[in-house]
């Protein structure tokens, strides 16, 4: 196998959750030392970043993500905590966890790269790209739908943390007790931080009482 990688924004394939489509740079190409990505407009005026928050004002920063954007094709017009700000081809913005944020194209074909990560923190990996496209479905109750589409994705994927925490979540909530538990046992193992998020999501309440969820998250998590 090749030590390099050469690919073009255009050939990768998007990964749509219904409202902001995007390029999944780092999973396409393997990555795993650094959290980047790409969304590329299809119309001036798409929305081409999701409006978020890394962290609200009550979290701590210490353990979220600062994102810095490059728009490397075309021109978008940022909004950060409400102010508008153009940014042309060459231009980075650095956005940091508690800054809500989102962009929008001023013309068809605009591009704009995310890099991503906590300072001071190794990147964890987790693959959150894979659940983008599927986030929505979730949101909406369509549990069911997540379970079809999230099984075929972990059938043809490596194993990821993410995705596998979440179809088990849909799987407790639709009534599949061994395949939630053992996709729980999967995200647990590929990424520690699961552990802590199943011993209070109430989407796992329907498998909390089984022996085998308190071998897998901690005696205390089943009580």
């Amino acid at each position: 196998m090749s030590d390099y990688a050469i690919v073009h924004v255009d050939d990768i394939a998007e990964h749509d959750d219904g409202q902001v489509p995007m390029r999944p740079v780092r999973h396409h190409l393997g990555i795993t030392g650094f959290g980047i990505n790409a969304w590329v407009a299809r119309n001036a005026g798409d929305r081409m970043v999701p409006e978020h928050q890394e962290a609200n004002e009550a979290e701590d920063v210490a353990d979220r993500d600062e994102e810095l954007y490059l728009v490397v094709r075309g021109r978008a017009t940022f909004e950060l905590d409400g102010e508008r700000k153009d940014a042309t081809v060459g231009t980075f913005v650095l956005v940091k966890p508690r800054v809500k944020r989102t962009a929008f194209a001023e013309e068809a074909g605009t591009v704009i790269v995310t890099v991503g990560g906590t300072p001071g923190k190794a990147y964890n990996p987790v693959g959150w790209e894979l659940w983008y496209p599927l986030r929505r479905l979730y949101e909406a109750g369509e549990y069911a739908q997540v379970v079809e589409r999230g099984r075929e994705l972990i059938d043809v994927n490596a194993p990821n943390a993410l995705l596998s925490y979440n179809v088990a979540c849909c799987e407790s909530l639709t009534g599949h007790t061994a395949d939630a538990l053992r996709h729980l046992r999967t995200a647990v193992e590929l990424s520690d931080m699961f552990r802590d998020y199943a011993r209070n999501d109430s989407d796992l309440d329907a498998i909390r009482a089984e022996p085998a969820f308190g071998e897998i998250v901690g005696p205390a998590a089943a009580n």
